[in-house]
């Protein structure tokens, strides 16, 4: 059963993202296509030096957390992508692009917005349809586009003839869900950038400064290190990120114990895989190599979906 998953590259890929994403990933390569997916970082203004950075760090970091063996490509690298977007587009209404609700976020407070904010999650659709997955793994802030998907499919199908598998939404199992440590009431983002996200690449003596200034609470009472999301989200985080790392919170009893254990776990996690992508870095070749074949079979998978849709809809 084929597996797929996209990252953008909107930001630097943090430990969240590791522990929560990357992991789960690498324990599944078998028939797995992992995609990086620059258009859809196009959906707003973008430095396109910066694009292309981190892009290629992107590229280097997926190996080195584990995912040589699955088949890794860029989306732009495999015309089939935007080929059938399009196609989709002749199938899609504007009623439903008006109510995902990411544009709305997105577009919310700004004068205007790239038409390609509005279009992407027809892209989100073709990027699914083209490899033909019976079941599509999501979240639930990505389960409105999996339903476009599937809506579309569906539309496709009964007008023009069969050409898609119309995909099921599974729950996947949940990875490690890192909070940010600066805010432990939303997410480690790699769009937001500061003192309370980890980055892959962060060096030791950063990594240790930044939990060691992570948001804890007021209570030092005894039993102070215990979870508690509604009212200790931060400790819950740094517990939660500890559990995610291997390391035990049996015998702490201080944030300062707490925060030592967190970094030495955190420290030890990512030396391997800035190890790894150190070696992959000063091998540029290499791995272009491994994206130019991913690409390579990507396209041998979606050109074939791409000519039946254009040939189902009379070109």
């Amino acid at each position: 059963m084929t597996t797929l998953s996209l990252l953008t590259p909107s930001g630097r890929l943090t430990l969240g993202n590791l522990l929560g994403a990357l992991r789960p990933m690498a324990a599944r390569t078998a028939d797995a296509f992992y995609g990086i997916s620059d258009l859809h970082a196009m959906t707003t203004a973008h430095d396109p030096a910066l694009l292309r950075a981190r892009t290629q760090e992107m590229q280097a970091l997926l190996l080195a957390a584990g995912l040589e063996q699955a088949t890794l490509f860029r989306q732009s690298d495999v015309p089939a992508h935007t080929g059938l977007t399009y196609l989709l587009e002749c199938t899609a209404y504007t009623g439903e692009l008006n109510r995902m609700i990411q544009f709305k976020e997105k577009g919310r407070g700004r004068e205007s917005t790239r038409a390609s904010l509005y279009t992407y999650p027809v892209l989100m659709a073709a990027d699914i349809l083209l490899y033909r997955p019976r079941h599509v793994p999501v979240g639930d802030d990505q389960r409105q586009h999996v339903e476009l998907a599937r809506d579309l499919a569906t539309r496709f199908n009964r007008t023009y003839g069969e050409v898609f598998t119309v995909p099921e939404i599974s729950t996947p199992r949940a990875g490690a869900r890192v909070m940010d440590l600066a805010d432990p009431t939303r997410k480690m983002s790699k769009s937001v950038e500061g003192p309370g996200t980890i980055l892959l690449l962060d060096p030791p003596d950063v990594v240790r400064r930044k939990v060691a200034r992570a948001v804890t609470d007021s209570d030092t009472g005894p039993g102070a290190v215990r979870p508690d999301r509604e009212t200790k989200p931060g400790v819950t985080n740094l517990l939660d990120v500890l559990a995610a790392c291997g390391g035990s919170a049996d015998g702490i009893t201080t944030y300062g114990e707490l925060k030592r254990e967190v970094s030495d776990a955190v420290v030890a996690v990512l030396e391997p895989v800035q190890k790894r992508y150190t070696d992959l870095a000063a091998d540029p070749a290499h791995v272009a190599s491994v994206y130019e074949d991913g690409a390579a079979r990507a396209r041998k998978v979606t050109e074939p979906v791409l000519a039946t849709a254009r040939a189902a809809m009379g070109l």
